[in-house]
This record gives C-alpha cells, sequence and structure tokens, in this order.
C-alpha cells in the first residue's frame, strides 16, 4: 500500500491498474502470432481434438459431408477463439508482473491530480464518468453493462477504468482553470506551424511580404573583412524603424543593394533564415545573415494567409494549445509531487 498525502493506493488497486495497463499494451503481435501458429500446430495434432470433433458429429446427428463441413468450420472457430483468449491471459499474466511499478506510479499521480482537482473545486462527478464510460462502451458496440461484464472476464474490475477516467478528465479541467489565463498562441506561431507543415507536403500556406538590404562579398575575403560587413550590416540594422525607412538605410552604405521582393512563399528561403522569417512579427528586422550572394538583411513587412486554410490553421491553434497545457501540466504535477507526503508501506 502507499498513501499519498495520507490517502491510501492499495494493492488491490495497483493489481487492477496493471491488468488494465496489461490489457492495453496489445502485446508484441509478432510474438503473439508465433505462439498461435505454434499452438494451433500443436491443437491440430493432438488425437483429443479429432476425437471432441467426431462426438460433436453424432451429437449433431451429421448425415452429409456440406453439414460435416459446417459444424467443422464452427469447431475449428471455436478453437481459435479460445486459443486466442487463452494465449491473451497468458501474455497479460506475464505482463502485469513488469507493469506493477508503473500501475503504481500511475495510480500516485492520479492521487495528486485528483486531490489538486478537488482543492480546486473541478473534479468530474459520478454522472460524468458514467457518460465517458457509456461511450467507450459504444464505440465498441456494448451497452454499458456488457462493457463491465467484457472487462470482467478479462480480469478487469470496471472501477479501475472509471477512476483513471476521473483523474485524466479532473486534472484537465484542474489545469485549465488554473494556467488557462498563462497560455498564450501568438498568429507566429500559428504560421509558423502552418508553415512547417505546408513545407513537408510541399504546399505553403501563407506568403511572407518582405524587403531585402544586401552588402556584397567579394570572391575571396578574410576574417578582418567578413567581420567588418557585418558590423556595417549590424550598424544599419540597428537604425531601422520601418518597412519604409528600408530604402534609405540601403543608401547610407555605398555598395548595399535594396530588393522590395513583395510576398514571397516561405519554401523559396533558405533555412535558418526560413525559420526566423515566420517566428518574427511583422515589422521585424532580422539579425544579419550570410547568404551566397553576401550579408543580406531581411524585413518583414507583412503576411497574407492563403484561402481556404481556416482548418488548417484552427488545428495548428488547438495543437499548440494542447502542446502548451501539456507542458504546463507536467511542470505542475513535478511540483505536486515534490510537495507531497508519500509513504510506502
Amino acid at each position: 500500500m502507499v498513501l499519498v498525502n495520507d490517502e491510501p493506493v492499495t494493492a488491490y488497486e495497483i493489481e487492477q491498474r496493471a491488468n488494465l495497463l496489461a490489457a492495453n499494451s496489445g502485446g508484441n503481435s509478432a510474438a503473439l502470432k508465433a505462439k498461435a501458429q505454434a499452438r494451433w500446430r500443436e491443437i491440430t495434432k493432438d488425437p483429443r481434438t479429432n476425437q471432441r470433433l467426431q462426438r460433436l458429429f453424432r451429437e449433431k446427428g451429421v448425415k452429409t459431408r456440406e453439414e460435416a463441413m459446417a459444424v467443422q468450420r464452427a469447431f475449428a472457430k471455436d478453437l481459435q477463439r479460445k486459443m486466442f483468449e487463452q494465449l491473451k491471459r497468458d501474455t497479460r499474466a506475464g505482463q502485469v508482473a513488469q507493469l506493477r511499478k508503473q500501475a503504481q506510479k500511475e495510480l500516485i499521480e492520479e492521487r495528486l491530480k485528483l486531490q489538486e482537482a478537488k482543492r480546486l473545486g473541478v473534479a468530474i462527478s459520478d454522472a460524468e464518468v458514467d457518460r465517458i464510460m457509456q461511450g467507450v462502451a459504444k464505440r465498441n458496440n456494448m451497452t454499458a453493462a456488457q462493457f463491465s461484464e467484457h472487462l470482467k472476464r478479462a480480469g478487469i474490475d470496471a472501477q479501475s477504468m472509471r477512476e483513471r477516467f476521473r483523474a485524466h478528465y479532473s486534472w484537465r479541467q484542474a489545469i485549465h482553470r488554473r494556467f488557462g489565463a498563462q497560455i498564450s498562441i501568438t498568429r507566429r506561431d500559428v504560421d509558423r506551424m502552418v508553415a512547417d507543415s505546408a513545407n513537408e507536403s510541399g504546399h505553403d500556406t501563407i506568403e511572407l511580404h518582405l524587403q531585402r538590404i544586401t552588402l556584397p562579398m567579394p570572391s575571396h575575403i578574410d576574417q578582418t573583412a567578413l567581420a567588418k560587413r557585418f558590423a556595417e550590416a549590424e550598424a544599419m540594422r540597428r537604425k531601422f524603424t520601418t518597412c519604409r525607412a528600408m530604402p534609405s538605410l540601403a543608401k547610407t552604405i555605398s555598395d548595399a543593394k535594396f530588393e522590395d521582393l513583395k510576398t514571397v512563399k516561405p519554401s523559396t528561403i533558405h533555412e535558418p533564415t526560413r525559420s526566423m522569417l515566420l517566428g518574427a512579427k511583422d515589422g521585424d528586422i532580422l539579425p544579419p545573415a550570410t547568404a551566397p550572394s553576401g550579408i543580406e538583411v531581411y524585413a518583414i513587412c507583412g503576411r497574407r494567409v492563403n484561402n481556404g486554410d481556416d482548418k488548417q490553421r484552427e488545428k495548428a491553434m488547438a495543437k499548440l494549445q494542447a502542446q502548451a497545457f501539456e507542458r504546463i501540466a507536467e511542470r505542475h504535477l513535478r511540483d505536486l509531487k515534490q510537495d507531497a507526503h508519500i509513504e510506502y508501506r
């Protein structure tokens, strides 16, 4: 048993959670297939299997070849079903011992999560847990009662699954209540995610309005000359106020070249400049960077989202929010563990 801030986690709960984890793990499908094939060969070679089939023929009063084949198919199907069920039980039994430690850790964390949710007044009710369980049962084409019976046959107390759901959804609400105001996803965060996804698929979903000043480099240059060019570019950059000032800034250096690139697809810009542009705000200017043509300084003057990308942006926003909440949740759980009194008995 474990006490978590004087609240017990019992040996029975640990055993049941280990059973649930084993059932959800699925095991090694290749290994299970190999075991099934070996077991099936044993079953088919066992004389008792044929004796059982012959007895079934007599019980069914089989008279024709077609009847015999139908009974044999049903017999084989039932044998295979029972064989797989037994193999899964054996596999889970072997996994449970290994999963007890994981189960104990999970239950300790769930106690902490539920305690925090209760403190914040957001722990979900039994009725809400019932609705979640009914939804799971429905997705498995069962009623809630049938699903509970299905779990029972697998050696799992439905209460273990109920409490797992209770902790998960209570914790999610607790994190949203306590830290929701701290989550801030900016337009450029969304732009970057959408653009990264688009770059992987080969389709840009936004276009950037860029201006660029290039300080050319001779074909042969030493470190001193390179440092001087960077210093000139940085001094020019510090004078930047708006995109309208870019042409005038270029004129402060005799051989600098100004270009208004208009709208540019991010995928056409080399890295790491592309990521820096996507991460910058409109009206920003990037630090100087080397390029084949010389030292480049980019200004971001605006951006345009291509039509039909609202769903992609919504999906990106939801993903970024989920990632932010997950990071906060992990950090907060770590803090709760550090402050908790956990006693192993």
